[in-house]
């Protein structure tokens, strides 16, 4: 059995082909071949030859064009096309004329260096034997010393015996950020002799630097440049990406230093079936889909059963965990071992395995292995194997949800096809609304560019963060530069520094004077450095089984939280802010919990505003003060409310940047003219405190979801069909419609049961398209609705703002794309078939199944300037 004969399979099953929104054929590609230059050193033109390499590619001759002119150089191009060569070859010919030369290699993950690792070390070896012939005289014996090239990998895994060796000795090593920013760049003067050598820095898969990682790793690169110039060396760099919309600006502004774009990809492919799959609609009222992880489950095994090699990729640990489960339950237990000549059974833990971050280093070595040889049939992985890592021609790549972003998309698409032959992409959406857009506009995806990926590496946390790091590693001179900053900026940093106690001035020079070692506070991955320890008891000790970041700890380690952690649940007993640290226990809770949190905004300096259709569009610096006030208890899998409770946590002041979009009152006014506004405050007509007094008198002053008698606070009282679907106060106010409701019950009510309006459903769908248009987590961004914000002189309001301290560009964005945000969030709604509201539109309808579509889709109809408000077919 064959692909082809799969795919046939599935245009004639209707239960698959049906759910199928868009099936494209990307056509295969010729490679462009160029012949070796001439100057390419002899030897090293041979080595290549007995791997296979005979002509290079179109880019990976630019690059060497480039390279031999000095330039520093960015490399764009597909999926397995040979980037690492087109660096490796004038890099590797450099070092075989110089033995003095050094280069270091920086890959964003260790599994990546570390597969580096093994093709460089190949190659290096090959060179070494081709010229490890014995010579006679010191000529021929430094000659042959210049052929050999020792390969290092220096990074968490190296063990510390080793470690000195890689130092002295090799001349090409392979690190990541962490390690660079902890491990090599504060012990600077034991590679004294590697930096003054330094002459070629590799950046790989630029695109994963971007956010707060990629504004720490700018800065990274700020604090090496500093200590290179330091040893007398200026290296030339080498940078690789994936296709994103802005490779040169982002090239150059971690690097601070002018690049040259190489993007004609010049390798071949075979022809890709590109299919996105949308899960069938099993409830047509509230919108829900099939899950996205049992369709994948579903096409991964037929993939197995036609002997498709297949990389399934998911969206975290918890998706990959289920889908390995689901996966060897429904095909059994044994399978048979195409690769035998005596087709041997094999248990499918064999054939079936998972790839993520949390396996041991030699597991993972073993799976890509596997992979390579063909006796892993399937893998499902996290985004671990998107990068470059070699793992042989995968024939299917299944996506189990949008992965984020459209150059994620396409460097997980990339990992089928690694050679001619044809191969199959499924992206399987999920009910989220960032996945329906794409599912019902499928141009969207395949005829955009890709995301931007932004960074600040000015970011004021992560700015003093690295200062401290650099004058720890190095005293600054009065007149130095850092990066692009002022002398004068500089300057004022240094005297806060100064005031703060860890820093003294001495003549002309800036020395770092407090005892701790800067770099082991600070993490790359978040913009501040706070942590809060997760420690459970063992025996009569407390042992710290992991961190999370101050800002995240009211929200994720909150008492009475769930906490997981490699799939064991914890419950949180106690949380100490100040001290940083939350008490835990395990437990086998049959929920999980979901923090209930009160935000207010207030705006700090108003960067640019600007009137658009039905109101204006603005960004600038916020205030954003958040306090989590209680959680929910949700059940697993039937997402069942189970129960609540209340929270006495300090509030958290945020100072970020945020977009915010204000309704004028025109705009309003049409809305409410036509029944469509529901964000104006219930009037309840001048019988509502007798009839409030009756129902809880009648209620005997209890709550009757809870049981809890009043006290000092009067309790609440709730209309049990909503006041506003009622034509008078006094039809609404009857007795039996009122039911008395403590004060927590009664929130945990109106949450599921209130009319979403349109301006909460505006902000539903705004907060989850925008992370398609940033090449960012939603987690990023932060959403608020308020109908009579403080921002906008009382009109109705809605804020996107960043949950980065002080922001890194997502706002701003915002703001230049607000037309083409909007028009796409009213595409995702109108398209939606769901009849009013649903998780894949303006958000889930509650009880009495009103949800505010239709209000929603007249605001957003007004915000794109229809002249009128379309009729809306929502049957």
């Amino acid at each position: 059995m064959s692909l082809n004969q799969l795919l046939s399979h599935w245009r004639a099953e209707p239960t698959i082909f049906s759910n199928i929104t868009e099936w494209r054929k990307i056509e295969a590609r010729s490679a462009q071949f160029k012949p070796f230059p001439e100057s390419v050193h002899p030897t090293l033109t041979q080595v290549l030859s007995q791997r296979g390499i005979k002509n290079l590619y179109l880019h990976q001759e630019t690059t060497w064009e480039y390279a031999k002119n000095g330039h520093n150089v960015i490399i764009v191009t597909g999926t397995a096309s040979g980037k690492t060569l087109a660096y490796n070859l004038p890099i590797l010919d450099a070092l075989i004329r110089d033995e003095s030369a050094r280069a270091l290699y920086i890959f964003p993950t260790k599994a990546l260096g570390q597969d580096q690792y093994n093709e460089l070390s190949a190659i290096t070896d090959d060179l070494k034997v081709l010229h490890n012939l014995t010579q006679d005289n010191a000529a021929d014996q430094q000659l042959t010393q210049q052929y050999s090239i020792p390969v290092g990998i220096y990074d968490g895994d190296t063990k510390p015996k080793d470690r000195p060796a890689i130092r002295n000795n090799s001349r090409l090593v392979i690190t990541n950020p962490d390690m660079l920013h902890m491990g090599i760049l504060p012990h600077h003067t034991r590679w004294a002799e590697f930096f003054a050598n330094l002459h070629y820095l590799v950046i790989d898969e630029i695109h994963a630097y971007r956010g707060v990682f990629g504004s720490h790793v700018a800065n990274v690169l700020r604090r090496l440049k500093r200590i290179t110039r330091f040893y007398g060396s200026k290296p030339q760099f080498f940078l690789t990406s994936a296709t994103i919309a802005n490779p040169v600006e982002l090239g150059e502004k971690l690097i601070e230093e002018p690049v040259d774009l190489v993007d004609q990809d010049g390798s071949s492919r075979g022809m890709t079936n590109f299919l996105i799959y949308n899960p069938p609609i099993v409830n047509e009222d509230l919108g829900l889909r099939r899950s996205s992880l049992l369709e994948s489950v579903r096409l991964a095994e037929d993939l197995f059963y036609y002997d498709v090699q297949t990389i399934i990729f998911g969206r975290s640990r918890r998706n990959i965990e289920l889908i390995l489960t689901y996966l060897r339950q429904n095909l059994g237990h044994t399978g048979i071992d195409l690769n035998s000549a005596q087709s041997n059974r094999v248990s499918n833990a064999e054939l079936i395995r998972g790839y993520r971050s949390g396996y041991l280093p030699s597991e993972r070595r073993a799976i890509e292995g596997g992979l390579r040889t063909g006796k892993v049939r399937t893998v499902v992985a996290t985004n671990a194997l998107e990068l470059g890592i070699d793992i042989g021609a995968m024939s299917a790549s299944i996506l189990a949800g949008y992965p984020g972003t459209i150059a994620s998309t396409w460097q997980q698409a990339g990992r089928a096809g690694r050679s001619e032959d044809p191969s199959l992409v499924i992206l399987v959406t999920t009910a989220s609304p960032l996945d329906q857009f794409l599912a019902h506009n499928p141009g969207y995806f395949f005829g955009r560019t890709p995301e931007k990926a932004l960074i600040n590496p000015d970011n004021l946390l992560i700015l003093l963060a690295h200062l401290r790091c650099a004058l720890f590693e190095l005293p600054f001179q009065v007149g130095e530069r850092y990066g692009k900053l002022l002398i004068e900026e500089l300057e004022e940093f240094f005297s806060l520094l100064i005031q703060e106690g860890v820093v003294h001035k001495s003549g002309n020079k800036f020395f770092w004077l407090a005892d701790r070692y800067p770099a082991d506070g600070v993490s790359l991955r978040v913009a501040s450095p706070s942590k809060i320890l997760l420690q459970i008891p063992q025996g009569e000790e407390w042992t710290t089984i992991g961190d999370v970041d101050y800002e995240s700890g009211p929200w994720l380690v909150h008492p009475q939280a769930i906490y997981l952690q490699e799939s064991q649940m914890y419950l949180v007993d106690d949380l100490n802010l100040e001290g940083g640290i939350a008490r835990l226990h395990p437990t086998a809770a049959d929920f999980y919990t979901v923090p209930k949190v009160n935000t207010s905004i207030e705006a700090i300096h108003q960067s640019a505003a600007e009137a658009v259709p039905g109101g204006e569009k603005s960004y600038g610096e916020l205030s954003v003060i958040s306090q989590v006030t209680g959680y929910r208890q949700v059940k697993w899998f039937t997402h069942e409310q189970l129960g609540s409770g209340d929270l006495d946590l300090p509030a958290n002041e945020l100072n970020t940047m945020g977009y915010w979009l204000s309704i004028n009152s025109k705009t309003v006014e049409n809305l409410r003219q036509n029944g469509l506004w529901s964000n104006d405050a219930n009037k309840y007509g001048p019988d509502w405190t007798q009839q409030r007094d009756r129902a809880r008198s009648r209620d005997e002053f209890r709550c009757q979801v809870c049981g809890l008698e009043e006290g000092d606070r009067e309790h609440h009282v709730h209309h049990k069909t909503p006041f506003r679907q009622f034509d008078s106060p006094k039809t609404a106010n009857q007795i039996s419609n009122l039911v008395t409701l403590c004060p927590s019950c009664h929130r945990r009510v109106e949450t599921v049961v209130k009319l979403r309006s349109s301006l909460s459903g505006l902000a539903y769908v705004l907060n989850n398209i925008a992370p398609l248009f940033l090449m960012c987590d939603s987690r990023d961004l932060g959403v608020y609705s308020d109908p009579q914000s403080p921002l906008a002189e009382g009109n109705p309001t809605i804020v996107l703002f960043e949950r980065i301290p002080a922001g890194i560009g997502f706002s701003q964005r915002l703001y230049e794309i607000h037309t083409s945000l909007i028009k796409n969030a009213y595409e995702l709604v109108n398209l939606c078939t769901c009849r009013d509201g649903c998780p894949s539109c303006v958000g889930p309808a509650g009880e009495n199944g009103l949800s505010g579509k239709q209000e929603t889709l007249a605001l957003l109809s007004l915000l794109i300037e229809q002249s009128r408000i379309p009729d809306q077919n929502l049957s």
